[in-house]
């Protein structure tokens, strides 16, 4: 027990800049608080003595903000930073490494009985916020987003973002067919949408096509009112003024500098 502690406290120093020292960490961290607690009443737990151990799973929360519930199974160096709003299930498993951020949910999608809520393998950092919902594993080393609701298994080595949750491999595995589609989708000039290392920002690769097939299509459209007065004399422009205001002009100006910006980066 004294042992997993000094491990945790070690933790804390790893991946909190603002740990200062020992004595602060065991007085101020709800975290900290939060797994000796359920430490002890997980041992309880396990004993058979379910009602104490529910019972100082309900002080833990009165005192901390954080639930955990006594079943949970919970590693080594296990970090929660700030804390406020944690839930973790009975079923739930968290290996070794893991870090957790206030508001968190280890939750289940069903009321039947057995394996309800998520496991979280070694390494796994899970972002403020963050709804990982099932009973299914979130891969070793990998990372779930602020805000990001994760309701099916993520690989290892895997960013999961959105809601609901995309997945952002770095390595994909690079067999036939999944050679034979990134191969068509460069044919046609698609990007997945953050999916590699390089990719600059999506909304403004959008605007930047958008904006490119404006001017081509404002160039079509002089050419053929250039040719339509030739056929006609009579037909003439109506409106020999720009077709966006100077408000307007000077936004799409700044949009396609940005775009330039950001493609200069990229290329980088």
């Amino acid at each position: 027990m004294l042992k997993q502690l000094r491990e945790d406290i070690k933790a804390v120093f790893a991946r909190d800049p603002a740990a200062r020292n020992t004595l602060e960490v065991l007085t101020t961290y709800p975290g900290i608080h939060a797994l000796i607690m359920h430490r002890i009443a997980h041992e309880l737990w396990q004993k058979e003595c379910k009602g104490s151990a529910r019972l100082l799973s309900s002080f833990s929360r009165f005192a901390t903000g954080i639930e955990i519930h006594p079943g949970a199974k919970i590693g080594r160096r296990f970090f929660i930073d700030h804390g406020m709003g944690v839930v973790i299930g009975e079923t739930a498993e968290i290996g070794d490494d893991v870090t957790l951020y206030h508001g968190v949910t280890l939750g289940g999608t069903t009321w039947n009985k057995g394996k309800r809520h998520p496991t979280l393998e070694d390494g796994v950092v899970v972002g403020a916020g963050a709804k990982i919902l099932g009973p299914f594993t979130v891969g070793k080393n990998s990372k779930v987003g602020s805000n990001a609701v994760v309701t099916k298994e993520v690989p290892p080595d895997t960013t999961a973002v959105g809601n609901p949750a995309r997945f952002i491999t770095k390595d994909k595995p690079k067999d036939d067919e999944e050679a034979r589609r990134r191969d068509y989708a460069e044919s046609i000039g698609f990007q997945p949408y953050a999916a590699t290392q390089d990719q600059s920002d999506p909304i403004l690769d959008g605007m930047r096509v958008l904006l490119d097939r404006i001017q081509h299509n404002e160039k079509r459209m002089n050419t053929l009112c250039q040719r339509l007065s030739l056929l006609d004399p009579s037909f003439k422009k109506q409106h020999d003024e720009q077709p966006f205001s100077v408000e307007e002009l000077k936004i799409i100006e700044d949009v396609r500098r940005e775009c330039e910006a950001q493609g200069t980066q990229s290329k980088a």
